[in-house]
């Protein structure tokens, strides 16, 4: 199938601005920094030498609303802000920055409190990287039976930085946490094994700062004729918020484009699982012409984004937002709680109150607009959602559902908590009625250990056992 450049239309009125991103190192160039204080700009230095920080130009010039800064939302979601740390962790960096006592110092006391904010939740290094073929997969994840997630070497960054990232671990330098897949043949030989895979996706990072060269070495091995049992590509991104000329105006947008084309051609649906978190980004000529363009590939554009405080904890944020959404013909897909980890402590909301807020948002949208699931948390055992609160034998429970789970019998089934208006996670949640465990948590345990066992003996057949303390027993 040949390229019909143009095929999607010509981007109209679009003045195409050349990227330039701006991080820890050149941030005080940006001219509207103007606006802030010198502690502030001293604020945002210190917290960024923590947390991954990078904006550039459209969301400079286009998305924040300076007059505002530094609380317009769209600032607090790419600009690091002070409580992000713990008051602790800010003083102690700042006190060791303020001595200069040089760089290796400075990154001792970095990699301790990165270490304290829990950079890999859910067990995702322990539990869900596969061991094929006696290797270990760093750049796949396969936790729920039909979906593999897929983390391109190529797409281990953003074009910008969000400030709650839960993936803030793959940009920080720290290489044991890092997920990143080199040989696209290699992630065909493990689809091909596992048929029980329906679903790939592509992740990272952000896939879509690749070059398409690179996306479509990765399509041209997922189009192999033995993987006749995968039916959808998804592409996690954050570029329509972003960077929406990736789908416009780059050199390589109509390649891009093609590919989506491609994928659909071959029977495959394409899934473009964007990143929206308020919505002022999505009212920008240049990503509504970007949703144009990818819609006219055949491929559909699903939404979702957790619920923040500071940038969207407001039902009428949301319902602006699912909308507007609908509008331009996407379609909302998730409302998720923000992962506990990085500064979930300064981002995230009670899981009551993240109900509350998805109730009322949910009911001022038409019907087209609830395929949205939410508010949902990617915990260990799986994607929970606080489905409401009921009164049962004259107790008030939290009543709670798995979207996903890692085994798929656990998913739909309805499981009850204590009320407790202050938990943000599943681990603050105690069984309802006396339970001592939630219905999951026995085979759970079984399932987590025959993963770690696998994982250590790994280790012990690959490694000089002398360098490591032989397992513990399960």
């Amino acid at each position: 199938m040949e390229m019909d450049k143009g095929r999607w239309g010509n981007p109209e009125d679009l003045s195409p601005p050349r990227y330039k991103a701006y991080n820890l190192a050149t941030f005080r160039q940006i001219p509207q920094l103007s606006c802030l204080n010198a502690r502030q700009i001293h604020e945002i230095e210190i917290v960024g030498h923590v947390f991954p920080f990078k904006v550039n130009n459209y969301v400079i010039n286009e998305l924040i609303d300076w007059e505002k800064a530094p609380d317009d939302p769209i600032f607090r979601l790419t600009f690091p802000q002070r409580e992000m740390l713990r008051e602790a962790h800010f003083r102690e960096l700042e006190a060791i920055l303020k001595k200069a006592p040089g760089k290796e110092a400075v990154e001792q006391v970095v990699d301790r409190i990165r270490r304290q904010l829990n950079p890999h939740p859910a067990g995702q290094m322990e539990y869900n990287v596969p061991i094929f073929n006696g290797e270990k997969l760093t750049g796949i994840q396969h936790k729920y039976r039909e979906t593999v997630l897929l983390f391109p070497q190529q797409g281990q960054t953003c074009h910008a930085y969000c400030t709650f990232c839960f993936r803030w671990p793959q940009f920080v330098g720290n290489h044991e946490w890092k997920f990143a897949m080199k040989e696209a043949k290699q992630l065909q030989a493990y689809l091909m094994r596992h048929t029980e895979a329906t679903d790939v996706i592509f992740t990272g990072g952000d896939p879509m700062i690749m070059k398409a060269k690179f996306f479509t070495a990765y399509v041209d091995a997922l189009l192999h004729e033995e993987l006749e049992h995968l039916q959808t590509i998804r592409i996690g991104t954050k570029a329509l918020g972003y960077w929406p000329y990736k789908f416009t105006t780059d050199p390589d947008a109509d390649e891009l484009l093609h590919q989506f084309e491609r994928i659909a051609a071959a029977g495959k649906h394409v899934a473009v699982m964007a990143h929206f978190s308020h919505h002022r980004e999505l009212q920008t000529p240049a990503v509504q012409e970007a949703i144009r363009r990818i819609r006219a590939t055949w491929a559909e554009i699903r939404t979702q984004s957790p619920v923040l405080r500071h940038i969207n904890d407001d039902p009428q944020i949301w319902a602006d937002m699912w909308n507007e959404q609908v509008r331009q013909g996407c379609i909302p897909y998730y409302m998720f709680v923000v992962r506990d980890t990085g500064a979930q402590h300064y981002f995230g909301l009670p899981l009551l109150e993240a109900w509350e807020l998805f109730s009322k948002a949910y009911r001022q949208v038409s019907g087209i607009a609830r395929t949205v699931r939410g508010p949902s948390m990617s915990c260990t055992p799986g994607k929970v959602q606080i489905s409401g609160v009921a009164h049962i034998q004259g107790q008030k429970v939290m009543v709670l559902s798995m979207i996903q789970g890692r085994n798929p019998a656990w998913v739909n089934r309805p499981f009850f908590a204590e009320y407790d208006p202050e938990a943000l996670w599943l681990d603050d949640l105690k069984p309802a009625f006396g339970e001592k465990a939630f219905f999951f948590e026995e085979e759970l345990r079984r399932l987590l250990r025959v993963r770690k066992k696998r994982h250590e003996q790994h280790q012990l057949h690959r490694l000089p056992v002398h360098r490591y303390p032989i397992p513990e027993k399960d």
